[in-house]
């Protein structure tokens, strides 16, 4: 596949916002020097006006990737003796803390969390001193939603994921809420169950303050339906299922979840791995309800690691699956060994117009149409509510299933039954929508959250034999705190 440079002169893809890096220096002081030497852009900190605080609010997504070490812990992935090597990649899928600072690491996502939240709260403070502060209702939910949502990924990505039984007693992540006056703060943990109530406050409090009309491009910002999906993401992993439901009903208009699915089996049926490429990430796909640029090497190396899909792990995830049916998505190959589905591309921003260095980026889809069905038919399953559950099950075999047929692949409890051999109605559909994600996001990262939801083991062996196990419980699921944040009281995480 042929890489592809663009340059991009909108400011927003290439210069940080620099108020946002400086008030969050004391979490990552080491990273953010470089910030503290600039002149603040006064097109950033003046916010004067309602447009302006929304510019701004176009940095409080992180522009940072978990992709890379998420997808490379989980059972998508084989050690194929050769490709490319990324601390990252290698790193995560042998189990062991991540030795980089650099794009795709640990450090990186911390970083550009809490930059993103940075900038949510400087917003935030603007809304607050308005004058008229209606004025900024559409801004000041965005913030907080954006604010609810960086410290949802920090908390279920440097913590242990919540458990009802132990998340009051597990270390959660700093949930900073104020902008910082100091170069070095302390900061406490706290839990994961303070986390968890903070990001519900925000997300509650903002949620009914999202407009739409704000927006110039809706899928780069939290739309309506990309801050229903969080709620979903939110509420089922919270296990607070009815509302899963209810806000999944709310995501669209009439509830219309169909039309807005990815055509796997029609419309990307018929296009070149190049044009999935320009399609897959981009805001003109309805299935994109939030979309945000990532600082990446992914979208060059994915499918080339030397950690990553093989021939068995696609056979298996990719393959036969209880509707009877194959799978619409497309698998390519490099060489003998590179397997890959063409998603997620390199979009390398040059440093000006006749540079010939620059930064690679990648588009990451955060919330899609898919997630929020997965969601309410994992809620109905745990609800009992096998029909509505089967339902949404069905919708999606039919975007996903080759030439699909109603009369051949529909799904049903027998057919669950049958195809795992587990008589538990419940289980079997939970099989069943596991294995759906699975295939749906298979290199982007996800599975890595839904072995850790349901306590499932994964086993990594080595091309010399080695056998890596990672249980239920073991402290290695849980990615460590940047060692520079230990600088602001921030205790790590044991090993």
């Amino acid at each position: 596949m042929e890489l592809r440079y663009i340059t991009v002169s909108t400011t927003r893809f290439i210069r940080p916002f620099v108020t946002a890096a400086l008030t969050i220096g004391l979490l990552t002081l080491g990273s953010c020097r470089k910030y503290l030497e600039q002149v603040p852009d006064s097109t950033w900190t003046d916010l004067s006006t309602p447009d302006k605080v929304s510019k701004l609010l176009g940095t409080a997504y992180p522009q940072s990737s978990y992709v890379t070490m998420c997808e490379a812990m989980t059972d998508n992935v084989a050690d194929k003796g050769a490709g490319v090597i990324s601390r990252p990649n290698q790193d995560a899928y042998l189990f062991r803390d991540i030795q980089s600072i650099e794009q795709d690491s640990p450090e990186a996502y911390w970083t550009a969390c809490y930059v993103a939240i940075a900038a949510a709260n400087q917003a935030l403070e603007a809304c607050d001193k308005a004058a008229d502060k209606k004025a900024y209702a559409t801004q000041r939910g965005e913030a907080l939603v954006a604010r609810a949502y960086a410290h949802f990924m920090l908390v279920n990505i440097f913590s242990r994921m919540y458990d009802p039984a132990t998340a009051a007693n597990d270390p959660g992540i700093p949930y900073v809420t104020v902008p910082e006056t100091v170069v070095i703060k302390q900061y406490d943990r706290k839990t994961v169950a303070y986390v968890y109530d903070m990001v519900e406050k925000d997300l509650l409090e903002g949620l009914p303050l999202i407009s739409d009309d704000t927006y110039k491009v809706p899928r780069y910002h939290f739309n309506r339906s990309a801050a229903y999906a969080f709620a979903t993401r939110f509420y089922l992993y919270k296990r607070d299922y009815a509302k899963v439901v209810q806000y999944a009903d709310q995501a669209f208009a009439n509830n219309d979840v169909a039309s807005n699915m990815r055509g796997w089996n029609t419309t990307y049926s018929s296009l070149s791995p190049e044009q999935i490429f320009d399609l897959y990430a981009n805001a003109k796909e309805n299935a994109n309800l939030l979309l945000v640029e990532t600082q990446s090497l992914y979208g060059r190396s994915v499918g080339q690691y030397r950690y990553d899909l093989d021939n068995a792990r696609q056979l298996q995830v990719l393959g036969y699956n209880v509707t009877g049916g194959r799978w619409a998505y497309p698998i390519y190959y490099y060489g003998s060994q590179n397997y890959f589905v063409p998603k997620l591309t390199e979009y390398f921003v040059k440093s000006s117009v006749n540079a010939t260095i620059g930064q690679p980026y990648v588009m990451v889809p955060l919330f899609t149409t898919e997630e929020v069905l997965f969601n309410r038919a994992e809620a109905n399953a745990q609800l009992g509510k096998s029909a509505a559950a089967l339902k949404d099950l069905n919708l999606f075999a039919s975007k996903r299933i080759r030439n699909y047929d109603p009369s051949v692949h529909t799904i049903t409890t027998t057919s669950i039954r049958n195809f795992y051999g587990i008589s538990n109605e419940k289980d079997g559909l939970i099989h069943t929508i596991l294995d759906f994600k699975r295939a749906e996001y298979l290199q982007e990262g996800m599975r890595w959250f839904d072995l850790q939801r349901y306590k499932m083991s994964v086993v990594h062996t080595t091309r010399e034999g080695e056998i890596l196990e990672l249980k239920p419980g073991d402290n290695r699921w849980v990615f460590q705190i940047p060692q520079s944040a230990t600088t602001s009281g921030i205790a790590l995480n044991p090993r």
